[in-house]
Parts: structure tokens; C-alpha cells; sequence
């Protein structure tokens, strides 16, 4: 298997890589058959446990207490009382006039105190800014806590403003960590219209931070030095890593979306002060529109897909003032897919190649798959080939998509990954294997022993959560 940093990226420009922005326009369409998930495997069972109610986003559970709980896009948090049984029930504990969280994407508990992180809307919509709370659930009537807000900044008109997103807590529970998302396809300017003229992704985007859990009233300035100085950043260069986890060694990882030109999704061991390329890599090839002399048609960079929204709305263009890289910085690469699942590229001939017959390692999932759960049997509770493994849903691609696009043959299932350290590389290499697939938006999941518990996303109707039954030591 030769080792390559090669690519094909991601663009999930409807829903979850561009922060669920156009849910709104979704609500208006007709909803679509319920698919039920199919095991790849024999001794993997599914079951649906539960519909609840439309933007369904994350789903994690209460160590304390045992209790499931979701998030919505819109900034509601349910409680599920007798969950995984007959008379499971939803009660909204929080919404977004508790908070002020308008788009919630982050949630996470840390014993029973509930962390939320999202974006705010301000300036008619023009603007936005970071916002982190906490409440603590021990208290008989929770009173919020502000960890941090950001200054303002532009959001943009695009479906590629990711927002702050993915919540993490450290294993030794002193840190959350969060990802703020690009706000660009691909680093190039996005204004609102106007407002925030030549407005690329700044210091509080495409990157992860970390907090100490007992911070509060914080305000994050648009200052990379400043931020840097006081320990905030934490690994940079990251287009949206939608959700990250810690493996059984401690070792942080993120998933993550790439643009609309056909670079791979990456998938990162973060760790800390390392640079992951964005925007000047992604899926492991360059961005071209960092080159001056760079064409950008699709007769000529079949990379560029010709009904691709970056595309069709001009942002792909020759730029000749795009942002030099910095200097003195080593980019980090992402782990490497060796297969045999989800290593599908497309090579500048145009066609789409599978790695397992060319011996090309991807960097590290298809293009346009977006990957988002992730989580690790870190309790060793699975059966021996699962064991300590990683698992990854990816939200798109199969069905229709796969139709459509060869690249995106295959999606909506849940992947199995084997990752080993690779002391050359100083990194992660990755077997990739498909065990359940068939979803219809799946967008998070806990997994608790041997059960994983995934939940779907619905626009105008309701979601989902199946139970996956794992086999066990």
C-alpha cells in the first residue's frame, strides 16, 4: 500500500457542513421515506428506539444520572426520561430564550453540569458571535453561567459559515475543548452583502480551542496573538472538525469537512500548537486558488464539480491577494485511509479511483461525505477485532448522491476504524470498514458498552434514534 497524501473533498452545502444554514428552505419540502439501517455484519442487531421531534442535532447522555438528552439546531435541549423503553418521553428543559444560543451545534455534559455552545445573531443578521454557557444541573433551578462570547464578525450570505460547534471534555475533565468552523468554502472572501468587506476566516474560526472548565465571562477578541498568549487556540488550521473525541490513550481527534472542490475529509489527531493546512490544504492536496496563475474551470480542473455551489456561485476564481501561508509552519497531515471502505478519489484525469486498487492512501475519507460522530470504545467493552477501535457516520453520500456521483457511491452509514500509529509518519493510518449502512441524516452518537445510540437529523418532520448492538467481549 503506498502511502499518499492525495484528495478529494467535501461539500455538504445544504445542511450540516454549512451549520444546517438553509433548514428553513428544507422545511418547506416534501419529507422523505424512513430508511431503516441494515448491519453489514451478522452479529450487529438494530433497533429504532424512538422519533422525536425535527433539528435534532446532538445526542449525549448524563453520567450521573444516566438520562439521555438532545439538542436542537434552534437552541432547544430535551430531557429523555425512561429512554430505550416503551415509555421513553421528551421534556424541554432549555431553549434558546434560556441561553441566547440562536444556533446551537455543541453540546456536552461534564458529571452533571451541561455545557452549550453555539452563534448568535446580531447586526440584522450580518454579524455574528460565539457564545458558551453552563448550567449547573445539581441546583434545584440551574442558573446560567457565561464561559465565553466573541466579538462580533461577519457571518456571510453562503451556506459555509460553520459556526461554533463540536464540544469535548479532556479525560483528566480540567479542559472542554470546542471547534469554530471556517466561515469560508475555502478560504476565500465572503462578505454579507456589503457588510464586512474582504472578510476571509479570522481568529476565531477554522480552529479548535480549549477553556479550563471553570472559566467564565470570558470575551474572545479577533486577536490570533492575544489569543495564542493567554493559551485559548489550541490547534489551527482546521476547516470544521463537526465532532472530535478522545481515543482510549487520550489522544484527541476530529473529523472533518472539506469544500466543494473535491478534496478529501480529513480526519485529524489534533494535538496541541500543530497547523492542519486550512486554507491552504484540504484532503491532503492544495487549494488551488492560492495560485495566481490557477484557471478555475472545470474543463480544465476536473476537481472542480461543475454543479458544485462553490462553483455555480463564483467563489472558485483567480485570487492573486489570497493569504500567504505562514511562514516557518509545518502542516500536519491527516490520518491515512488505507481502505478497503470510504477511500474513493478523483484523480485529474476526471475519473474516480478506489484506493484499494491503486494503492493510493487517502487523507482520509471520500470526498463529500461528511463524517460527523465520532466515538471509541474506550470502556474495551466490544469484541476482540472491535475492540478500543474508532467508529465514524458519515451524513452523506449513497442512495440518490451515489446515483449521481460514483464518489459518493457509498454514505449515510457507520464505519468501523482501525487505527494504528505510524512512528515514520509520526501519525495515525486507518482501515476503514463499513458495518452498518442505510441511515437517512444521522448527525450524532453515544455509545454506552456495547450499544450505540445514533441520532438523525429531520428538517420538517420528525428525527430519529436507533439503537446499534455491537458484539461484545
Amino acid at each position: 500500500m503506498k502511502l499518499y497524501f492525495y484528495g478529494c473533498s467535501l461539500s455538504l452545502t445544504l445542511l450540516l457542513s454549512g451549520g444546517l444554514a438553509s433548514n428553513v428552505a428544507a422545511q418547506g419540502r416534501p419529507a422523505p421515506p424512513v430508511n431503516t439501517p441494515v448491519a453489514l455484519r451478522p452479529d450487529i442487531t438494530i433497533e429504532r428506539v424512538m422519533d422525536i421531534g425535527p433539528l435534532g442535532v446532538r445526542l449525549l447522555r448524563n453520567e450521573v444520572t444516566g438520562d439521555f438528552w438532545y439538542t436542537t439546531f434552534d437552541g432547544n435541549v430535551f430531557r429523555i426520561t425512561n429512554f430505550d423503553t416503551p415509555s421513553a418521553k421528551t421534556e424541554k428543559v432549555f431553549s434558546a430564550e434560556d441561553h441566547a444560543i440562536t444556533r446551537l451545534q455543541g453540546a456536552a455534559f461534564l458529571g452533571n453540569t451541561l455545557f452549550l455552545c453555539g452563534n448568535i445573531s446580531v447586526n440584522d443578521g450580518k454579524g455574528t458571535k460565539g457564545r458558551m454557557v453552563r448550567y449547573n444541573l445539581d441546583e434545584a433551578s440551574p442558573k446560567l453561567v457565561e464561559v465565553f462570547n466573541t466579538v462580533e464578525y461577519g457571518t456571510n450570505a453562503t451556506t459555509f459559515d460553520h459556526g461554533w460547534n463540536a464540544l469535548e471534555i479532556s479525560p483528566d475533565q480540567k479542559y472542554i475543548y470546542v471547534n469554530t468552523g471556517a466561515r469560508t468554502d475555502h478560504g476565500e472572501v465572503q462578505d454579507n452583502r456589503g457588510a464586512y468587506p474582504n472578510a476571509r476566516d479570522n481568529a476565531l474560526t477554522a480552529k479548535v480551542f480549549r477553556f479550563p472548565v471553570d472559566t467564565e465571562n470570558l470575551l474572545l477578541e479577533d486577536d490570533e496573538a492575544a489569543l495564542k498568549a493567554k493559551g485559548y487556540i489550541f490547534a489551527e488550521g482546521i476547516r470544521n472538525a463537526y465532532d472530535m473525541a478522545f481515543d482510549g490513550k487520550g489522544h484527541l481527534f476530529g473529523v472533518v469537512n472539506s469544500g466543494d472542490y473535491d478534496h478529501s475529509e480529513d480526519m485529524f489527531w489534533i494535538r496541541e500548537g500543530h497547523h492542519y493546512g486550512f486554507p491552504w490544504i484540504m484532503g491532503g492536496i492544495e487549494n488551488p486558488q492560492q495560485h495566481p496563475e490557477w484557471v478555475p474551470d472545470p474543463d480544465r480542473d476536473p476537481l472542480i464539480g461543475k454543479t458544485s455551489h462553490a462553483w455555480i456561485v463564483k467563489y472558485f476564481h483567480n485570487d492573486p491577494n489570497f493569504p500567504k501561508r505562514p511562514e516557518g509552519v509545518t502542516f500536519t497531515g491527516g490520518v491515512l485511509n488505507i481502505g478497503p471502505d470510504a477511500n474513493e478519489y478523483r484523480a485529474y484525469s476526471g475519473h474516480v479511483l478506489d484506493g484499494d486498487t491503486t494503492g493510493v492512501a487517502i487523507s482520509t475519507f471520500n470526498a463529500h461525505s461528511s463524517p460527523l460522530a465520532l466515538f471509541f470504545d474506550k470502556e474495551n467493552a466490544l469484541s476482540e477485532d472491535l475492540k478500543g477501535d474508532g467508529f465514524v457516520i458519515r451524513y452523506a453520500g449513497g442512495g440518490r448522491a451515489g446515483r449521481m456521483d460514483p464518489l459518493r457511491a457509498q454514505g449515510k452509514d457507520l464505519l468501523h476504524l482501525k487505527l494504528s500509529y505510524n512512528k515514520l509518519l509520526d501519525n495515525y493510518i486507518v482501515q476503514t470498514t463499513r458495518i452498518v449502512d442505510g441511515f437517512n441524516s444521522p448527525t450524532d452518537a453515544v455509545l454506552v458498552g456495547n450499544v450505540a445510540y445514533i441520532i438523525e437529523y429531520a428538517a420538517n418532520t420528525d428525527g430519529r434514534i436507533w439503537k446499534i448492538t455491537l458484539p461484545k467481549d
